[in-house]
């Protein structure tokens, strides 16, 4: 099944779209993003969470710094920003609120949760029978010991941080002492089945999915079983047959993604799993090897769904 590269092309004639880009740094894929946004014909705005609040005092009720008393069309969501639980929440209320007042936010603050929790991603997979591998997550060091008691004579296991992204911090676990202590854990142990086999080195697949199609694909090839691109990895443009466009749809559904990374291995039985779904996936790995833009896409599908609704509103 060939993957849906094209995108309908916006109006021209109507008027432009304000898109806000929630971002951290203005880095490549901001600059990208708002490029795409240009040459598609809306206007964007880099914005900062951390930077945005609540006014009751103001029309909406919400303060988006550069929007003024208006609030955009859309919200691209690239970053939230890391801070305080506090600090998070926040921003997280404010793009639920946005999305409240009308306003296209993608991903959903709710998309935003479950992804960058890995806990309620591998929940959310298993609760909808997706192949995923078996996952367990504790908040003892007791706990987590006696899970890999019990669980590592069948095979290691791969400790993850919660919230963790871009390869950082795993660790393979095979027995009790290879454990960190509870602080270092920051006080959550996510232990997941180890199913990366070595092949000639270790590969897995990277799915951009983009409002329901797989738009871009490829596979991370490094020599070490932790296969990120910012790691080392080297990426190859990849063409995934029906049985893993159909997983990495319904991945970014379970999780409900509009736009999504999905990353998935096959195991010793040759069987696809399902490790994970960003929310706030990275494509600049992808893009190297990719015959299109991808910011492209994604600014295009991004419209295409803003006036879809305005002509449902309106209809």
């Amino acid at each position: 099944m060939p993957l849906s590269h094209n995108a309908s092309a916006p109006d021209r004639g109507a008027r432009q779209p304000k898109i806000a880009i929630a971002i951290d740094l203005y880095d490549w894929h901001a600059r990208d993003l708002a490029s795409a946004f240009a040459r598609a014909g809306a206007d964007s705005a880099p914005i900062r969470l951390a930077q945005c609040g609540f006014d009751t005092g103001r029309p909406g009720g919400l303060v988006i710094p550069g929007f003024g008393s208006d609030l955009p069309d859309a919200v691209f969501v690239r970053a939230i920003g890391s801070g305080t639980f506090e600090s998070v929440t926040l921003r997280l209320g404010v793009l639920h609120s946005l999305a409240a007042l009308g306003v296209k936010v993608v991903n959903s603050a709710r998309a935003v949760e479950i992804c960058v929790d890995k806990a309620a991603t591998s929940f959310a997979l298993a609760r909808r029978g997706l192949p995923t591998p078996a996952t367990w997550t504790v908040q003892s060091e007791q706990a987590a010991r006696a899970i890999v008691r019990r669980e590592a004579a069948r095979g290691p296991l791969v400790l993850k941080p919660l919230f963790g992204a871009q390869g950082f911090g795993l660790k393979l676990i095979r027995r009790e002492d290879d454990l960190p202590p509870f602080d270092e854990a920051e006080g959550v142990y996510y232990l997941q089945r180890f199913v990366a086999v070595e092949r000639n080195g270790f590969r897995d697949i990277r799915l951009f999915v983009s409002h329901g199609k797989v738009i871009a694909a490829m596979t991370r090839n490094a020599e070490h079983w932790i296969t990120n691109v910012k790691l080392g990895a080297r990426p190859e443009w990849f063409e995934p047959d029906a049985e893993i466009i159909d997983l990495g749809l319904r991945a970014a559904e379970a999780a409900g993604a509009e736009f999504a990374g999905v990353d998935i291995i096959r195991d010793a039985r040759d069987a696809p799993q399902i490790l994970e779904v960003n929310s706030m996936p990275g494509w600049r790995g992808l893009q190297r090897v990719a015959p299109f833009s991808i910011a492209d896409r994604l600014a295009q599908d991004l419209l295409a769904r803003i006036a879809g609704a305005g002509a449902e509103a309106t209809g």
